[in-house]
């Protein structure tokens, strides 16, 4: 028990709202109006919602988006995802303790004809693509109606605080992820076209060209002419001994309570996953005052960009390449975690185990795109596009580009028939190209700069699609080595200390070396963005380059506040030999990551690992079955019943086809699942039965 919000932080406001009470399992509870019922108990420091019918071990949330029912509780009778319903004043809530009864009808009910709404477009999914699409599509004047299950448009972009990368005059490279939500649902909304619904989920789309929704509440049907899936992804998982514990999060889930509802969901964390999505996350705990034992990576080299790397590393959180997690330990909630290194085939090298005590894993390990409705609409014959995660996993800067393409190509079917280009310039295609770019290559720093005494030091050494700090220097004094977004930065001018490249900077990749009033002791300005660990003029620092290596402690000299675009400069006061080398300092006491004297070996195998969490089938049974030659799906589905819990197999069936590879079977030998009617479940009294009459 206890308050686990957020006071302060260093980028987000903490706005006033109004508090309401409800009761989970008979104790009183402190909510927010209009927040979600997993977010007011984890708030109140409630981490387990309910236990498992089959095994009794503890559930909690895990995605926060309603893909999967790990989350589960009753309110006022009824279960429910507790991430995707809303707690109200007077709610009882209580957990679901083994599988939960099914409410009594009390009576026969009225209900309406269903409402049927034509549009000339639908699309799908209210997050960077989606939105930028709609822009577009406005802006033509052509019918539009935008469907998000969410309250507030954004997607994932509302969960970010960093600023982004790409271009800055596409994809507003330089800006706050949520700042760019914002902007984005603002210009939405000006289009007198385009109707947004939110608090509305897409069900199906029907082989009558019809789409189900539940627009808050009501089932309606959409009839669109064409569709626009924007819809996203969904985060893939792992099996490993313990993936069953309470207090294993999805990054989505831990940035939604982090960043969206501004709540502590945990007080020691530790990361599985190398990439852009754990990185990110990372910084974001830091941010919200969360310690960050460290990262572990399967492969030799974080998957990321070098820069988010980079930045977390002199922050103080180690990264573990070459390292995967081997358990997670604890019998009901997280306690620890034990990592392993592993050879180049991914198999873990007995000996090399390490064990952490932490509070919460966060697995980040990839994203699957939601292509249902694509599918489903082709199937239907109702011409369809894609755009986004649900297009390919990309970058958000590069989901609004190809929205924006999306829009436009889509505009231009409508308005010039079929197949026509339009007014799509070939060099768009090209750029959207360039922004899902995948890090290039990784070189030195430039050559230094002879007879300056003040000057930038871009600490940015892979080649990645960005260019913020080109478009701000007051005297055009920083370019792209080559003149593309994909260069990296170079600096060749005057520079008057204006510290605009160092503020702009997504990686905080940029420093300042000043040596106009001492050549021997120059001061080097190093941007900041951790409140949590506040520094403070004459505080001591340990300086770090761009590889984590300590270069000395130094004293902080100043410190300036940038408070409209949350970002500090602190000043140091440093030997000339070291000025240039200085990337950063550590805000993190190194005890923090300090592994446990003795690593935890469980007894448990890697095969007792859960390969469905739904229904509680392990990695053995399955296995057992593949190896008797069954490479139907449907037919290891109804053998176990590994896909027939309230995710729909949407987690399982990625791990079961990693499985089947394992064993040698081929992807065209397996036999896919049949797929769900639906997209989520949804109670039967939500569908109208015809005219009242």
């Amino acid at each position: 028990m206890g308050n686990h919000r957020i006071k302060q932080h260093p980028i987000l406001p903490v706005p006033r709202k109004k508090e309401i009470m409800f009761e989970f399992n008979s104790q009183p509870m402190l909510a927010y109006e209009g927040e979600m019922i997993a977010s007011a108990l984890i708030a109140n420091g409630i981490y387990v919602f309910g236990h498992h019918h089959k095994d009794g071990s503890a559930q909690g949330i895990f995605c926060a988006n309603g893909q999967c029912a790990k989350c589960t509780v009753i309110a006022d009778g009824v279960p429910v995802k507790s991430c995707m319903t809303e707690v109200k004043a007077g709610m009882i809530v209580k957990s679901a303790e083994g599988l939960p009864e099914v409410p009594m009808e009390k009576g026969p009910s009225q209900r309406a004809k269903i409402e049927e709404i034509h549009t000339e477009v639908l699309i799908i999914g209210g997050g960077p693509s989606g939105l930028s699409a709609a822009i577009e599509l406005g802006k033509k004047g052509i019918d539009t109606l935008l469907v998000d299950d969410k309250h507030i448009m954004g997607g994932k972009l509302v969960l970010q605080t960093h600023k982004f990368f790409g271009s800055e005059q596409d994809s507003r490279a330089g800006t706050r992820g949520h700042d760019i939500a914002k902007l984005l649902s603002l210009e939405v909304r000006a289009q007198e076209s385009v109707e947004v619904w939110t608090n509305s989920t897409v069900l199906y789309v029907f082989s009558d060209k019809k789409v189900g929704v539940i627009k808050e509440g009501v089932y309606k049907l959409v009839i669109p002419k064409r569709i626009l899936n924007a819809a996203g992804a969904r985060e893939k998982f792992l099996r490993f001994p313990g993936n069953n514990l309470a207090r294993i999060y999805g990054a989505g889930a831990f940035q939604t309570l982090v960043n969206r509802d501004l709540i502590r969901p945990t007080n020691r964390l530790f990361i599985i996953g190398g990439g852009n999505v754990g990185l990110i996350a990372a910084y974001h705990a830091l941010q919200a005052g969360i310690e960050v034992v460290g990262l572990a990576e399967a492969m030799p080299q974080c998957g990321g960009y070098k820069v988010h790397a980079d930045k977390i590393k002199r922050l103080g959180v180690p990264i573990y390449t070459s390292h995967s997690i081997k358990s997670a330990n604890g019998e009901h909630l997280v306690e620890s975690v034990t990592i392993t290194e592993v050879d180049s085939k991914f198999q873990a090298i007995e000996g090399t185990e390490k064990s952490f005590a932490c509070d919460t894993i966060l697995v980040a390990v990839g994203l699957d795109s939601l292509s249902e409705f694509t599918l489903e609409a082709h199937a239907a014959g109702i011409p369809v596009y894609a755009a986004g995660d649900a297009l390919e996993i990309a970058e958000a800067s590069s989901a609004m580009f190809n929205g924006k393409i999306a829009g436009l190509k889509i505009a231009n079917d409508i308005l010039y028939g079929e197949g026509s280009e339009g007014n799509i310039p070939d060099e768009w295609y090209a750029k959207a190209q360039l922004l899902k770019s995948h890090p290039g290559q990784i070189k030195g720093y430039q050559d230094p700069h002879p007879g300056r005494d003040l000057f930038p030091v871009f600490h940015c050494l892979q080649e990645i699609p960005c260019n913020p700090c080109t478009t701000v220097c007051p005297n055009n004094s920083i370019h792209t080595e080559d003149g593309t977004l994909m260069g990296l930065p170079k600096y060749g001018g005057q520079c008057v200390g204006c510290f605009r490249c160092l503020l702009v900077c997504p990686g905080l990749a940029v420093t300042l070396v000043d040596m106009r009033k001492d050549k021997e002791m120059p001061n080097v300005v190093i941007p900041y963005e951790i409140g949590s660990i506040p520094v403070n003029k004459g505080d001591i620092v340990q300086l770090m380059d761009i590889d984590a290596n300590e270069l000395g402690e130094y004293p902080v000299f100043r410190v300036l506040d940038f408070k409209d675009r949350r970002t500090q400069l602190v000043v140091v006061k440093v030997p000339v030999a070291i000025a240039k080398k200085i990337a950063g300092f550590r805000a993190q006491d190194k005890s923090v990551s300090e592994p446990l004297e003795k690593p935890i070996i469980t007894t448990s195998l890697a095969d007792d690992a859960m390969i469905c969490l739904c229904e509680r089938v392990s990695v053995k049974e399955v296995r057992d079955l593949i190896k008797q030659g069954i490479t139907d799906l449907n037919q290891i589905k109804a053998i176990t019943r590994a896909g027939m819990g309230p995710c729909g197999a949407k987690t399982c069936d990625t791990l079961i086809r990693n499985l089947m590879r394992e064993e040698g079977v081929s992807a065209e030998e397996v036999v896919a699942n049949t797929r769900r009617p639906i997209f989520v479940e949804a109670t039967l009294d939500i569908f109208p039965d015809g005219d009242s009459k």
